[in-house]
């Protein structure tokens, strides 16, 4: 058998981590998922789970009551200091992208609060996470990871900012609120808006472009065709995707427009 790669050492290191397997369990379900770490570490738990998701609830509702402050969170949630002090005890970064992850998985209804339904539901859907905080950091930083090389998780996440990130019953962001939401996702841990050849700062043109001419609020619509925009802007920075035909948001136009008629004054300069 060859000697292992540094990369599958450290594979196997935090597979017992998360585990808590032995490292010859580990090797062999590494083995078996390619060396994969996230594919592996949920073979391991859906193999040897102890019990049924419904089987959590009480412990995951034990654990969300010793969250709560009895005097100033009501039954079924945590309040603001309740909410952001769990938050960081699992490893939340509270300017970042993994702060909407976390808003995610828990279905949270604001930035400040997390819902006793939601916070069951979430975590008892995760493989292997147990009623303990120590299990959530270890599975939330599991999912970090993973934030930035799964696009679809990266998608799910991007489009509950939207959702969690209102304030009251507005139904759009307000544009302040929309460029820290994409300030704080297009970033590790999340994924870069720069293109990957020329290396194009996608992000920091189209906050320039809506700081100087774009005046209302940020729709959900806007905020869904950004994304899909930003994905298409970072394999093709030519913008050959785009067309006057194309069914792009009008604001998504503007900004091509003014994106090339700067261009070619930089190159004219």
């Amino acid at each position: 058998m060859p000697p292992l790669s540094s990369v599958q050492k450290t594979s196997i290191a935090n597979f017992v981590s998360i585990t808590g397997a032995s490292e010859k369990v580990a090797t062999r379900y590494l083995k078996n998922a390619g060396y994969k770490l996230n594919e592996a570490v949920d073979t391991f738990f859906q193999t040897n789970a102890g019990g049924s998701g419904s089987n959590k609830e009480p412990q995951l509702a034990k654990l969300f009551d010793s969250l709560r402050n009895d005097a100033e969170d009501q039954k079924d949630t945590l309040g603001a200091d309740s909410s952001m002090t769990y938050l960081q005890g699992i490893g939340v970064d509270l300017e970042g992208a993994s702060l909407f992850l976390a808003m995610e998985l828990v279905q949270a209804p604001t930035i400040g609060e997390i819902t006793r339904e939601g916070f069951v539901k979430g975590w008892k859907t995760q493989p292997g996470a147990e009623a303990k905080i120590e299990s959530h950091k270890q599975q939330f930083k599991r999912l970090v990871d993973t934030l930035g090389k799964d696009r679809d998780l990266f998608r799910k996440v991007y489009r509950y900012a939207f959702v969690v990130g209102r304030e009251g019953d507005q139904r759009a962001l307000s544009l302040d609120n929309a460029i820290l939401y994409w300030e704080m996702l297009f970033k590790k841990p999340g994924q870069a808006w720069v293109g990957g050849a020329a290396g194009v700062d996608w992000l920091a043109e189209w906050i320039a472009f809506l700081r100087g001419n774009w005046t209302r609020s940020v729709s959900r619509d806007m905020w869904n065709q950004t994304f899909e925009f930003a994905v298409k802007s970072r394999e093709d920075e030519s913008l050959g995707f785009w067309s006057e035909d194309g069914a792009w948001p009008g604001v998504v136009d503007e900004f091509v427009a003014w994106y090339r008629r700067k261009s070619e004054m930089d190159v004219d300069a």
